[in-house]
């Protein structure tokens, strides 16, 4: 049995065999031509407590073999700098970056969880999610009732919060806002702000349960954050609606302060580096230049990441 690693290392060869590609393939050679040289920093992969389409090696050596640049692997229970470090392995030449988030199982807003973290092999675990799946406003919002971790009390940053924030600026991590409410996500940002940390980025801010306003996500951007769209499935009913949604936000905003992202590697949809790429003709469909383009999924994360721009 051939398995999806070895599949997708055939695939790759195809486009260096000289085959010559009908007029049928165009919208695949716009695609490719897109996706080369960008940097997703949504990921999901195995292994993983909930069914994934790939794992952390496939993912990465997929994303190779698309021509990619980089991918950050997220996993909202366990650290993925361990990853990361096998899966550069796996895609020599691949920027692969891991994390961790702040939920239950990693003892909430922990700093010391951060600081193991900057210890592990390799040194590729760079950013931090605040919490997600565990977050309060993801447990409110989904109207569950069990534990929870929080990052404020009456609209204040918890000291563990803060101190978490100073862990991230000490070793010039990326603070990604997580599953927090759209008025903590701020409070974070502008507390990243004050602490030095130079690298932040609001997670999915117009998805729920973050909605941010346009009016909020400008004000993140002004304070120095990045305001991330992810483009999960696209087979979905409302997708078109969401992606005009996405845009218009992202043309009010200014492609200098967004950051697209696929947040796929759910056993159902597309696979990681093929849904990204939708996602980016997507926004080329909704007239995006792809120097645009390459602003929101090439610079913009590599100047989060803290890698040069090329």
């Amino acid at each position: 049995m051939i398995t999806l690693a070895a599949l997708i290392l055939i695939i790759a060869e195809l486009p260096r065999a000289g085959t010559q590609l009908s007029a049928q393939r165009a919208p695949d050679d716009a695609a490719a031509r897109m996706l080369a040289g960008t940097i997703d920093i949504h990921v999901h992969s195995d292994p993983d407590n909930v069914p994934r389409s790939v794992d952390g090696l496939e993912a990465a050596t997929l994303a190779r073999a698309k021509r990619m640049r980089g991918i950050v692997l997220k996993n909202h229970y366990d650290p993925t700098a361990g990853l990361a470090f096998l899966a550069r392995k796996a895609a020599p030449g691949l920027e692969v970056f891991g994390g961790i988030d702040l939920n239950l199982p990693a003892g909430g807003m922990n700093a010391a969880a951060v600081e193991h973290m900057t210890q592990v092999a390799g040194g590729w675990g760079r950013i931090v999610w605040m919490s997600t799946f565990d977050a309060e406003n993801q447990v409110r919002f989904s109207k569950q009732q069990r534990p929870f971790v929080s990052v404020s009390r009456n609209g204040q940053l918890l000291q563990e919060t803060k101190a978490v924030i100073g862990a991230i600026a000490k070793h010039q991590l990326v603070l990604a806002t997580g599953h927090v409410s759209a008025q903590e996500g701020l409070m974070l940002v502008r507390e990243a702000r004050q602490q030095g940390a130079q690298h932040v980025v609001v997670t999915h801010a117009m998805n729920d349960p973050v909605a941010m306003t346009i009016a909020q996500m400008q004000e993140a951007a002004r304070e120095g954050a990045l305001i991330e769209f992810v483009g999960g499935s696209l087979a979905t009913a409302d997708a078109g609606a969401r992606m005009d949604r996405f845009a218009d936000a992202i043309r009010r905003i200014g492609v200098q302060s967004c950051v697209l992202s696929s947040d796929l590697g759910q056993k159902a949809n597309a696979l990681p580096a093929d849904g990204y790429a939708a996602f980016l003709m997507a926004m080329r469909d909704r007239g995006f230049s792809e120097a645009d383009i390459a602003r929101m999924s090439r610079q913009n994360p590599a100047r989060l990441l803290g890698l040069p721009n090329q």
